[in-house]
C-alpha cells in the first residue's frame, strides 16, 4: 500500500496520534511519502523525525499509484490537499487534529479504527463535485477549481459593487452587494452558510448562488442545476475586485468575465460506514441539541 500525507502543522496534543499513525502505516508495510513542509515541521518544531520513505513538493509527484492521501489538520489543510490529487482518483482521508470538520470528518480517537476499516475494506467512498472557473486571461491558471466555492467582492472598503450574474447568458439578477458567492453543495456549509445561504446534501447536483450583504433584502439565494453555466460581471466605483477560489484568490478588474461551470472531473472521500452527512449536520452544527432536554 502506498499512502502520501499531506498537511501544514498541528498542536502539541496530536503529536502522540500522529506518531501511532506513522508507527501503525509502516508495521504493514505502506509505503509513505509525506509533504516536505508538514515533514520539516515536525521535526523542527518537536525534534521527532517522522519515519517515512521520501517527502513531495510537487503535484507531479503524485502518481496514479498512490492508494490514499491523508490530509491532516482541518478543512482549510484538506481543501489545499485537493490541489495535489486533482484529476488522478486517489481517494482523501480526512483526519481532523483540530475541532471543527466537515471534509476531515475523521477525529483525533477514531484514526485505530479508520486504518482497520482501510486494511478490511470496511468502507465507502463518497463522490464530490467541483466548480470551475475561467476568465480570459486564464486568471488562475490550472488550479482554477474548487470544492466549496467561488466567491467574487470588492476588494476594500469603498461603495458596494454591482454583479450581473447570468444563467446561460439569460439574467438571473443585477446584485448590489458586497460580493456573491457560488458555493458547491460541499460548499453549502462553508461560506455560503455564514451568510445565509442553504445547507444542500452531498451529490445534489447544483450550485447555489449567495449574495453578501446585498442592498435589498429581498434578494435571496438561489440553487440551480449545475448543468448550467453561471457568468458574472462586476462593476463599481473601484476597477478592482477579488475572485476567491477555495483558498486561493486573485486580484481582477471590471473587464473581465468570470465564467463559472461544473468542473469535469470530481474527488473521492473516504466515509466509515457509521459516518454519514446528516450525522455530521448534528454533531457540528448541534442539529437536534435543546437544553431543555
Amino acid at each position: 500500500m502506498k499512502i502520501a500525507i499531506y498537511g501544514k502543522s498541528f498542536n502539541e496534543n496530536f503529536l502522540p496520534s500522529i506518531k501511532a499513525l506513522l508507527k501503525e502505516l509502516k508495521t504493514n508495510n505502506a509505503q509513505l511519502l509525506m509533504f516536505g513542509e508538514f515533514y520539516n515541521f515536525i521535526k523542527q518544531k518537536y525534534n521527532y523525525t517522522p519515519e517515512v520513505d521520501s517527502t513531495f513538493s510537487e503535484y507531479k509527484q503524485i502518481t496514479g499509484d498512490i492508494n490514499f492521501m491523508f490530509s491532516i489538520g482541518g478543512d482549510g489543510t484538506f481543501l489545499e490537499s485537493i490541489s495535489y490529487v486533482r484529476r488522478k482518483d486517489i481517494p482523501l482521508v480526512g483526519i481532523n487534529s483540530g475541532r471543527l470538520g466537515f471534509l476531515a470528518d475523521i477525529a483525533q480517537d477514531e484514526i485505530p479504527a479508520c486504518l482497520q476499516a482501510i486494511y478490511n475494506s470496511n468502507f465507502t467512498y463518497e463522490t464530490r463535485s467541483l466548480i470551475e472557473v475561467n476568465t480570459k486571461n486564464n486568471l488562475f491558471g490550472d488550479l482554477n477549481f474548487a470544492l466549496n466555492e467561488v466567491t467574487i467582492q470588492k476588494k476594500d472598503t469603498s461603495s458596494m459593487i454591482t454583479i450581473h450574474a447570468y444563467l446561460n447568458n439569460n439574467l438571473i439578477n443585477s446584485y448590489w452587494a458586497d460580493g456573491i458567492i457560488v458555493s458547491t453543495p460541499t460548499g453549502s456549509t462553508a461560506y455560503s452558510l455564514s451568510v445565509g445561504g442553504p445547507i444542500v446534501a452531498p451529490n445534489s447536483q447544483n450550485f447555489i448562488i449567495t449574495p453578501l450583504a446585498p442592498h435589498n433584502l429581498t434578494v435571496r439565494p438561489i440553487v440551480v442545476a449545475d448543468s448550467n453555466e453561471i457568468t458574472l460581471r462586476v462593476q463599481g466605483r473601484s476597477q478592482n475586485y477579488l475572485a476567491a477560489v477555495d483558498y486561493r484568490s486573485a486580484v481582477f478588474g471590471s473587464e473581465t468575465e468570470i465564467f463559472i461551470k461544473k468542473a469535469d472531473f470530481t474527488i473521492k472521500l473516504l466515509k466509515l460506514d457509521n459516518h454519514d452527512f446528516y450525522r455530521t449536520l448534528r454533531n457540528k452544527l448541534m442539529w437536534g441539541v435543546d437544553k431543555r432536554n
